[in-house]
């Protein structure tokens, strides 16, 4: 028999909190979002040498992410892959926790220690070589 699961209050447990994408041109990719499939912009502060668009979908976002240089970290990731899918960012409810976790579980991290990113919010990156291939974003809700 299965125990039932207790929900710890004040607890939302993981969720997406959002996905970066990167792209060339913000204003080339902004309409299709916003306009044909009407995904509402919520304002978002720019971060990490990007300039940086939110639509909702749902409770997530999707961030839309256009260097402001070659050489920040979205320049080079275009540079080097091209526009697509950069980052997915899961929302914890405790992120020095999880960041115990990962190094326990031996999964290699870019942030060693969590750091404040965009909208003010603790954050952390793990290597995308721990994750599948993915660049995971982990922050506080």
């Amino acid at each position: 028999m299965t125990e039932p699961i207790h929900k710890v209050p004040n607890r939302r447990g993981t969720r997406i909190a959002h996905i970066g994408i990167a792209v060339r041109a913000m204003d080339d990719l902004l309409p299709f979002y916003r306009d044909i499939l009407g995904m509402p912009l919520v304002p978002l502060d720019d971060a990490d040498g990007a300039t940086i668009a939110g639509v909702a979908a749902g409770e997530s976002l999707v961030e839309l992410l256009e260097a402001n240089s070659d050489d920040s970290p979205i320049g080079k990731f275009v540079a080097k892959r091209g526009p697509g899918i950069h980052h997915v960012c899961f929302a914890v409810d405790d992120l020095d926790d999880t960041l115990s976790r990962c190094r326990a579980a031996g999964l290699r991290l870019i942030d060693e220690t969590p750091r404040i990113g965009a909208e003010g919010k603790r954050i952390a990156f793990l290597h995308p070589t721990a994750t599948g291939g993915v660049l995971v974003e982990l922050s506080e809700y």
